[in-house]
């Protein structure tokens, strides 16, 4: 068995498809072909179903899939890990979080990090924490900054909490509140502006509702951060996010939830069973770093508290 012969059986597993596979490989489709036909006469049984051009996977390549992603994933961190010997000179961090978060402290937590190691690549990928954590398991990502709790638990996820943030209800600067307070059963008539699935502010704001005795109703939802933010400017609706993301936004107020309101942990979280490069162990050190920093200088946002 050989590591080409798994990256080729990954990629068309991945588009069911032998042609797209190849051309994303950028090889040619007969010899990927022949590959796979080797690989599978290597462990003596079929990993496809072919039927009328329609490719499954058979059992045999489902059992496969997740091994193969993991022993190509721990390889490129074997590789990463070399490199990173040459005294952080070279390298790569790919770093996940939330939307909120990248529009919040993270650029210049990443940018503090681009300073001190100008050669290591960083690769960036916004998401909702059940992204985030998928992506971690296929080894897409090194590191990812995700909320807690999970949805699910992930024996091979290890978290640990860094920071503490209050949701807000966020409206137009023209329809503020008067109170200094939202009831969340003061949403229950109101228009909500909602995220679309896998947002963990989505599941955070409807299992509040369902917990006040009232399903929310949605004007418009499906948005990433920055629509869901343009959309209440124009009047669509209300929307519970982070209080950092309305930092530069002077057509939105934020107003805290009643006691005890909303708050969501962020955690920084990798794979137990894959130990953290170099380059991403030095990034974890420069963002706990840049946060105690940011805390002792009154420079995190407001509704933002550092969990030491």
């Amino acid at each position: 068995m050989q590591l080409q012969q798994l990256a080729y059986f990954v990629a068309v597993a991945e588009v069911r498809h032998f042609t797209r596979a190849a051309e994303t490989l950028r090889v040619a489709q007969p010899s990927l072909s022949k590959q796979i036909r080797t690989l599978e006469s290597e462990l003596g049984a079929p990993l496809f179903s072919r039927a009328r051009g329609n490719i499954t996977l058979t059992p045999a390549g489902e059992a496969l899939l997740p091994l193969a992603r993991r022993i190509l994933a721990d390889v490129e961190t074997a590789r990463r890990e070399v490199q990173d010997l040459t005294g952080l000179r070279r390298g790569r961090v790919r770093l996940g979080a939330t939307p909120s978060l990248f529009a919040g402290l993270l650029a210049d937590a990443l940018a503090r990090f681009r300073a001190r190691y100008p050669g290591i690549e960083l690769r960036v990928e916004e998401g909702g924490s059940r992204d985030l954590v998928r992506d971690l398991a296929r080894g897409h990502i090194d590191l990812a900054l995700i909320i807690l709790p999970l949805q699910s638990t992930d024996p091979a996820l290890e978290t640990a909490p860094i920071l503490r943030e209050d949701l807000v209800v966020v409206s137009p600067h023209s329809d503020a509140p008067k109170r200094p307070y939202v009831r969340i059963q003061d949403l229950r008539h109101q228009p909500l502006v909602m995220f679309r699935r896998g947002y963990d502010l989505r599941e955070a704001t409807q299992a509040a509702c369902r917990q006040a005795g009232f399903e929310p109703r949605f004007a418009v939802e499906g948005g990433e951060m920055d629509a869901v933010l343009r959309f209440v400017e124009a009047g669509l609706g209300l929307a519970v996010v982070p209080s950092m993301v309305l930092a530069g936004r002077p057509g939105l107020v934020g107003t805290p939830l009643a006691p005890p309101g909303l708050q969501r942990t962020i955690a920084l979280a990798h794979r137990k069973d894959v130990h953290p490069t170099h380059a991403a162990q030095a990034f974890h050190e420069t963002l706990l770093g840049f946060l105690a920093d940011a805390e002792a200088s009154g420079g995190l946002p407001p509704g933002v508290e550092r969990i030491e």
